[in-house]
Parts: C-alpha cells; structure tokens; sequence
C-alpha cells in the first residue's frame, strides 16, 4: 500500500478517534452537571448595550424567516431540543404549557444535534417527528449549533455574557432552557431536567 493512502487512512482513524472522544467527553460532563442547576440575572439587572432577543430573525422548519420582534411584550422560553435524547418527552410537558400558557409565555424549540448525536434528522423529519409523536404546535426552527465552533449567533448571545450582559451559561445536553423577558432579556437559565411544572420556573415566567 502507497503512503498517501496509509496516510489518508491513518488521518481518517485519527479525525474518528478524536470524534468519539469528544462526543464521549460531553457524554461525561452531562453526567456529572447538575441537570437541575438554575441561573438567574442579578437584581435590577442593567442591560444597557446588549442585545435583545428581537435583533434576531430565524427560520422556520419550513423555512420561513421568522423576527423573533414578533414575540415582544410576551416572555419567551428557548429550548434546544434532539428527537433521541432520554429528555425528548419534555415535548409533551412543554405543548401543555404551551396550549395553556401561550397567551403570555412563547415556547420556541431549536433542534441540534450537538449532543451525542441524537438529532441527525433533516427539518422535515423533525417536523414530521414532533407532530406525529407529540402533536407539536409551538414555533420550531431549523436545526443550528447551540454550542461549539459554528454556534448560531441567537445562542452566542444566549449564553456569552459580554452579549446578554450576566448569563455564560451554554447548554450543555439537550433540552436546557432560557427564559426571555417581554423587553427581550434574558433573565433565567434552566438546566435539563427542569420542566415547565418545577416552581422556580414557574416563579421565573410569573405564573
């Protein structure tokens, strides 16, 4: 066997082996979070000079770009979801919320397929997943990195706190949870596990 095909073959194994690796590190780090953990903004927090979730337009699942200003004068959940994840019940937790709720807090789901691989599936398969099975009707986007070198931009400023202004949490499985206020501030970080009958998310929305 030639060299370059023993060094294309050697290069592969090494891309595989560091893939595995770091989806096993995030396997690990999940485990030992706190999966319940909740953050929340300072007191009388000032956000002067960030952004606010309305600077952002997403699309859909069916692909129409949606301003998130829409939303404005409601408080807004983000969620980022996975269709194979052990939390994807949640589903039917936040579509309850959602059906009894929506008049005042918006839920939107984010589909990514950052955490051990367990959303592989294009937007129309999505979309089909979560009608079918959960009869889905809150606002779902495209797929996006939520973590990572091609995070979206919605959650660099989710969670990078020189751009909301106190939050530095990133998610860190799927189904973790920002609470948005109605001038579009993030005001809450709910880890995993927490789900939308818990108290203090509850407290957090103001039901």
């Amino acid at each position: 066997m030639k060299k370059p095909i023993l060094l294309t073959i050697a290069t592969l194994a090494v891309i595989v082996t560091l893939s595995s690796f770091m989806s096993v590190t995030r396997i690990i780090k999940h485990i030992f979070s706190n999966k319940s953990a909740v953050y929340t903004a300072p007191a009388n927090m000032d956000y002067a000079g960030t952004k606010s979730l309305y600077d952002f337009t997403m699309k859909s699942l069916d692909g129409k770009s949606v301003n998130l200003d829409k939303f404005k004068g409601k408080k807004v959940v983000l969620l980022n979801t996975a269709s194979a994840c052990g939390y994807t019940p949640q589903y039917a937790d936040w579509e309850k919320f959602y059906k009894e709720h929506g008049d005042k807090v918006v839920v939107l789901g984010f589909p990514a397929n950052n955490f051990g691989n367990q959303e592989s599936g294009s937007n129309q398969e999505i979309a089909s997943f979560c009608q079918k099975n959960y009869g889905v009707t809150f606002p779902m986007f495209e797929k996006i990195d939520v973590v990572g070198d091609n995070q979206h931009p919605l959650y660099q400023w989710l969670s990078k706190k020189d751009l909301n202004g106190w939050n530095d949490q990133a998610p860190k499985w799927n189904f973790c949870k920002y609470v948005v206020d109605e001038k579009g501030q993030v005001t809450h970080f709910f880890a995993s596990a927490v789900k939308p009958t818990a108290p203090e998310f509850l407290k957090a929305v103001g039901l």
